[in-house]
Order: C-alpha cells, then structure tokens, then sequence
C-alpha cells in the first residue's frame, strides 16, 4: 500500500505489480519506461503487457496510452510514502513493530545462456563434452562467491532462474539459461560484483568450450528515503506506542522509483518468519492494522497536521 501526498488530495495504490514485467509499473509511475519496451516485453506466457492489462481491466488503446495514464510528473505530488510487509525476519525476530526504511537496495539483473552440443548421455564420453549444464551450475557458484568476496551484508547475489535444455536424464545438456540478480544500497559495488559475474561467465565458457550470450536486463540505482519521511513515521509510531527499527530495505519496490519524482519513504511491518513470495506468506491482522495507522499519522504530519477536510491528527 503507497500513499502519494499533493496539496488537499491523497491517491491511494494498494497492489504492486510481480515479476512478469520486472517491475515496469514502478518505472512507468515514475516515467522510466518507455512505450517500445512494453511493445517488445512478453510474460512466459507470450502474453503483452497491454493484453495482460485489458484482461483485468487496466488497459487502454496502446501502451503509450497506458504510460501517460500512469507517469507522475515531477512536482505532481509533495511526498509518497509505501507500507509494505518486510519480506525478512529482522523486524520479528528483534520484536519491533514498525520498520522505519533508510534506503532501498537497487538490483541489477541479468541474464546468461550457456550453449553446447548436447548428447546421449551414456555415449557421450566424458572427455569430449561441452556441458552447457554444469558451465552454468559453475557460474551459479562464482555468483556466490563474488558476492561474499565483498564482505558487506548488504550485497546480496542470488541466480534463481536455472534452466537446461533438453532437461531429460538421458541427454548432456545443450543449453542452459540463468537468471542472477544481485542487490546492493551501494551502487558501485553492486556493479563490480555484476562484472565480475559477466567475466566469470566468459572465462567458463572458454574453460567448458561452450558459447555463452549476456543480457544486462536492469540495472537501476539505489535510493535513500527522506529525512522529514523516516522522522514522521518515527514520531507517528511513537505516538501510538510502537517500537521502531531503522533499516534497510533490500527487496525491490515502487518507491525505488518513485523517489526519482518526490521525497519518499517506507514503512515496514513484519511477516511470520519473514516470508514472502510464497502461498503462506501472512501479517497478522494486529501488524497491519498498526502499519496502517502509522501510514495515516505521517501522511496527516506530512500534510502539515491535517487533510483535506480540516480534521487534525488528533480527530483520525
């Protein structure tokens, strides 16, 4: 849930939108995308984004028309602020209850194909295979260690696409395909770990004797929450007496993006063993209700101590 502040109005945004189109509605609010790469981008369905979107009732004629529907001009709105489970367990397993976001880790992802000739598995000797399989399983394991060799815990690495082709226990694999991702509130570091992978990824297609494609998908920068932001939801969840954590949000939000157009912030409220991106991912009715209490007492701070109608903090 996000709330976007200017003047007497607030707009309210209650969903955000998954990985079938890596997150371009965020960019879209914020107007970094461009209408020729909704053209082009297919789900794993081959479904475009404008046949998804009319399919739910949030299209339009084009996806040029989409975009200017959704982009927030700059000067649009005086603040916009996102309540969002955390998606890890800091906030449970320390007993706070309200997580008051710094800065939000920007990702970069990319893509690698490895590509060999493939084979009967048992008359394909040993000494004569280029295994697009196990150049990928090496490069899934560079990815690891590139991330741990900086020894900061805000870089994270993470290959969750591993695809092999024909995918048949009978057959050396002739193609792999990985999806890596790799986070970091530090930009340059988290971009010097992205060259290493993509260097690694050449050197082991030399070593297997294999060919190797890369894509470099996004790679966005981080972004730090305003000042007068992380102090009203401190100072709201005082208020109503709830304990607080500032901290880091290492998963991809709107506000990401949203920060490019006004001051944002976040508020975080935990989730049962940190889950999410899973089918029991679950915030208990207490958490949310007091994650949506804080959001109405900063946007009311932010707002100059009432909304629209008149009505102090005091009255919400």
């Amino acid at each position: 849930m996000a709330g976007a502040l200017a003047a007497d109005t607030l707009d309210v945004k209650l969903d955000e939108n998954g990985t079938s189109f890596l997150e371009m509605m965020g960019r879209a609010m914020a107007g970094a995308l461009a209408a020729d790469t909704l053209d082009v981008k297919l789900d794993e369905n081959g479904t475009s984004f404008l046949e998804a979107a009319n399919a739910v009732g949030y299209g339009g004629e084009s996806h040029q028309a989409i975009l200017d529907a959704t982009r927030t001009p700059k000067g649009s709105v005086d603040y916009f602020v996102e309540l969002h489970i955390e998606q890890g367990p800091l906030l449970e397993q320390e007993r706070k209850d309200i997580g008051v976001v710094t800065a939000i880790a920007a990702p970069a992802a990319l893509e690698v194909h490895f590509y060999g000739d493939g084979g009967h598995a048992g008359a394909q000797l040993m000494p004569l295979r280029n295994d697009a399989g196990l150049a990928g399983a090496e490069l899934a394991i560079a990815v690891e260690a590139h991330t741990l060799a900086t020894g900061a815990e805000d870089t994270v690495g993470t290959t969750g696409i591993f695809e092999v082709s024909p995918n048949a226990v009978n057959s050396v694999p002739r193609e792999a395909r990985l999806g890596i991702d790799v986070r970091d509130i530090d930009g340059q570091r988290r971009d010097t770990v992205v060259q290493s992978i993509l260097d690694s990824a050449a050197a082991i297609a030399v070593k297997r004797k294999v060919k190797v494609t890369t894509n470099l998908i996004n790679q966005d920068p981080p972004a730090s929450c305003d000042s007068r932001i992380q102090g009203a939801i401190a100072a709201a969840a005082q208020q109503l007496g709830l304990s607080t954590k500032h901290m880091v949000s290492r998963a991809y939000h709107d506000s990401l993006f949203m920060a490019r157009v006004a001051p944002t912030g976040m508020i975080f409220i935990p989730c049962r063993e940190g889950w999410s991106h899973r089918p029991d991912e679950f915030a208990s009715e207490k958490d949310i209700g007091n994650g949506v209490g804080v959001l109405a007492l900063t946007m009311a701070e932010l707002s100059e101590g009432s909304w629209g109608d008149g009505k102090s903090r005091d009255e919400l």
